[in-house]
């Protein structure tokens, strides 16, 4: 036995020394942290390291920069237009360190947008925007599987402006975009705030007469959206339901309960 085998050997505990939990079959269910078992005292070596990965993994999801062309491209794969802009964060360490900033968009953008507007004939009722937010992995994985889900689902004739792709976003920057575009309502994919079992999660908005000042109660969230989490098809059906309610009723957030699970069909007129 070379020395390695037998250093290995000698630290590798018996198996009574983790002493499992009752309920340890739920972890089958579920990525949350449950039935971790002990040794000792505390949780046993394999969980103390998992748990170490998954914390870095969810730092890293905080701090990785969006690759906006590769996004640009698969959305333009897609078919759909479109437009790139910038928040008032001017790099990372601005944006989490300055919220405020992440929720208003350039001047020079807020600019461009408005020029785009006035270019258009007729305004849209759906301005569509994807922010990088708190995990720039929830966007990389999940905007375009979940628009793919979402489109078909809307009504025919639904004007919808150009996509538009914010770096540095934050959930409230989308209203700049939805005010200068003139849409009706506007919604927003953002990564959520990365959790240890879930560093790609994404965050869904739904903001109805959006304008600068808007708070969070106009809102309607639908979150957790991953494979993992809650289906891009569930999700897309959920939003569907809540962009045809807010053009139908002219309102959003408490005002407007999600009822998708009890309708069948969507109507937006």
């Amino acid at each position: 036995m070379s020395e390695s085998s037998a250093t290995a050997a000698a630290l590798q505990l018996p198996s009574t020394a983790v002493i499992a939990m009752p309920w340890s079959d739920w972890r089958k269910a579920t990525t949350a942290r449950i039935a971790l078992g002990r040794a000792g005292v505390s949780i046993p070596t394999a969980e103390a390291l998992r748990f170490g990965c998954d914390h870095a993994l969810a730092r890293d999801a905080i701090h990785q920069a969006l690759d906006v062309d590769a996004l640009r491209a698969q959305l333009e794969q897609a078919g759909h237009a479109v437009v790139l802009a910038h928040s008032c964060a001017t790099d990372r360490a601005s944006y989490l360190r300055r919220p405020d900033l992440g929720r208003q968009l350039q001047p020079s953008d807020l600019g461009a947008l408005r020029a785009l507007a006035a270019s258009r004939d007729g305004a849209p009722d759906i301005a569509l925007v994807i922010g990088d937010g708190l995990s720039s992995l929830a966007l990389q994985r999940h905007a375009v599987p979940l628009l793919a889900a979402l489109l078909p689902r809307l009504p025919e004739g639904t004007q919808l402006a150009p996509i538009v792709v914010v770096s540095q976003a934050r959930v409230a920057v989308a209203d700049d975009v939805g005010e200068a575009l003139g849409a009706r309502l506007c919604v927003m994919l953002i990564g959520e705030r990365p959790g240890l079992s879930s560093p790609d999660s994404l965050g869904l908005y739904l903001t109805y007469a959006p304008r600068r000042g808007r708070h969070d109660a106009e809102r309607n969230c639908i979150s957790n959206v991953r494979p993992e989490g809650l289906s891009f098809a569930a999700a897309a059906h959920k939003l569907a339901w809540l962009i045809a309610q807010a053009l139908k009723r002219g309102e959003s957030g408490i005002a407007l309960k999600d009822m998708s699970e009890e309708t069948a069909g969507l109507n937006m007129r």
